[in-house]
């Protein structure tokens, strides 16, 4: 990593993500107190529903992402023929692994008069997330060779990552960031946090604990790139420090991955007792969210009883409901390999 990679002058991400919440609340009040005098406008629907995504996923916060979807199933109630309101509940379908349903919105959206850009990101994001990697590829291609700007670079690097086209994603990576305009620091942050990703997934520790450590340093309350880290740390042996980091997150968010790591890590360092208290917690709101959420978190349960969570039996009762929860988008892979 050299200077020119961390030097990137965006807005202090405390005061972004305060400013955040102050927008997200405003916007709420706003569209509650015209819902009495008026039809709130979709576009102000539809900004509340993509603030609520953004946050959910910067602080690790679940309920947001709910909240996001609930507001979108009525958007597209209210709205039927608004393309973006459709393109909405396709976000927060797709946030939630819902690819099929996610995809008919999509098609909605279209039909609605949403624009090509718009639509070709969301496939290619739904075409990555279940496998379809060579179709994606040449929506992203597409897309960057159209408007080689931040967005549609950054994508495409994320893509070649996952294929595991580490020089090329390297070469997008660096391209993408020195194409970055803007002052908010959420962008760059998702951006090197998923660098980061790539170089844990090539075991690289030391490329990847430096990367989430800019995700961080841009964004202190990042819950995805702090979860990250620490797991860098308990695998570099650094388990005080990984746990110092889980604490704060486990804590505050409700996703229970959290919880779960932070168990593992402290049963490791020999704190059997604070251990079950987070096992026993990261437990009940995987039972709650597989319910909610199948799709989304059955996989992510199966290796929590499976490990950590400590019952084999249910573990495997987990992963034989995996067959069930994904068998859309595997059938979805096959549909769109096959057409």
């Amino acid at each position: 990593m050299t200077d020119d990679d961390r030097r990137l002058a965006t807005t202090s991400g405390v005061l972004a993500v305060a400013n955040l919440q102050a927008q997200i609340d405003g916007l709420a009040a706003q569209l509650a107190g015209a819902r009495s005098s008026r039809a709130p406008a979709v576009a102000e629907q539809v900004l509340l529903v993509d603030l609520l995504i953004l946050r959910g996923e910067v602080l690790g916060l679940i309920a947001d992402d709910e909240r996001a979807a609930e507001l979108a199933l009525v958007l597209v109630r209210d709205a039927p023929d608004d393309g973006a309101a459709w393109l909405a509940r396709a976000r927060t379908r797709a946030t939630f692994h819902r690819f099929a349903e996610a995809l008919a919105d999509l098609d909605g959206a279209g039909r609605r008069g949403a624009g090509h850009a718009a639509l070709d990101a969301e496939w290619a994001a739904i075409l990555q997330a279940v496998g379809c990697y060579a179709e994606a590829r040449v929506l992203r291609r597409d897309a960057a060779e159209r408007r080689p700007d931040f967005t549609t670079l950054g994508a495409l690097a994320v893509l070649e990552a996952e294929r595991g086209e580490v020089a090329e994603a390297e070469r997008l990576f660096t391209e993408a960031r020195r194409r970055y305009w803007g002052v908010s620091p959420f962008p760059v942050a998702s951006l090197d946090f998923r660098r980061g990703l790539m170089w844990l997934g090539q075991r690289d520790l030391p490329a990847a604990r430096a990367w989430f450590d800019v995700a961080v340093q841009r964004l202190p309350a990042y819950a995805p790139a702090l979860g990250h880290r620490a797991e860098v740390d308990a695998a570099l042996g650094a388990r005080d420090a990984a746990i110092n980091r889980l604490r704060p997150l486990a804590a505050f968010s409700d996703d229970p991955e959290y919880a779960a790591s932070l168990a593992s890590v402290l049963s490791d360092a020999g704190q059997p007792v604070e251990a079950e208290q987070w096992r026993i917690s990261a437990a009940a709101r995987y039972d709650e969210l597989v319910v909610r959420h199948p799709e989304a978190f059955v996989d992510h349960a199966a290796e929590f009883w499976l490990t950590v969570g400590g019952d084999s039996t249910k573990g495997a009762g987990s992963w034989n409901h995996i067959s069930r929860a994904t068998r859309a988008p595997a059938i979805l892979h096959r549909v769109i390999s096959s057409g």
